[in-house]
């Protein structure tokens, strides 16, 4: 009965993976920028199809319209699963999601950064951290104006946030997905480190 058990769970796992997967990889920042006539979002900027990319191509209802769809299909991945399978599966599905951001198989493996995507994830795992990690993230955006830079202190401190309310599933969750947003933004780790990351509003250097 016991080895049933099991491998319904790991059913359930795979089956939130892959529905998260599915749900995430779904380009928002690419289909917005298209619909407001930006183009290809993916030849300007980072090329990343996440809402600051989109931001670059001066279309504020596209990005705002990114960050939302973004975050909410982290949000839904994790509550549908959630729903249907229970909490172990929820965090599958989140970290589904944000895989599918990351890695979407419809535009070869590259997609957005993560930040957005995460916000739903936490908001829909534990809404107390995920409020605190956008409060995170919205003050060292407006004492820094680097979104990369506050997407980095958001992925470090979400962890800690999980531990301190005693949530340690989640947490080893949030040290995933902070792993994965070190990995999208290695390339801007190395400008920080140079002092040639931009601020919002400015042009990404050549």
């Amino acid at each position: 009965m016991s080895s049933l058990n099991l491998t319904a769970g790991w059913s359930s796992a795979g089956i939130a993976l892959g529905v998260g997967y599915l749900l995430g990889s779904i380009p928002f920042g690419l289909i917005f920028s298209f619909i407001f006539g930006a183009g290809d979002v993916r030849k300007i900027g980072s090329g990343s199809i996440g809402a600051t990319n989109v931001l670059r191509t001066g279309k504020y209802a596209a990005a705002g319209l990114t960050l939302l769809w973004d975050a909410l299909k982290g949000a839904i991945a994790v509550l549908t699963m959630r729903h249907w399978y229970g909490p172990d599966a929820a965090l599958f599905a989140g970290l589904g999601a944000f895989l599918g951001h990351l890695f979407p198989v419809w535009l070869g493996f590259k997609g957005g950064k993560g930040i957005a995507v995460s916000l739903g994830i936490l908001l829909a795992l534990y809404w107390p951290v995920g409020l605190l990690a956008f409060a995170s993230w919205g003050a060292v955006l407006a004492v820094f104006r680097i979104s990369s830079l506050s997407a980095l202190v958001t992925a470090i401190v979400t962890p800690i946030y999980m531990a301190l309310f005693h949530r340690p599933h989640e947490a080893v969750l949030a040290v995933l997905l902070a792993m994965l947003v070190f990995i999208a933004h290695r390339d801007n780790v190395r400008r920080l480190l140079r002092g040639e990351e931009p601020r919002v509003g400015q042009s990404k250097p050549a």
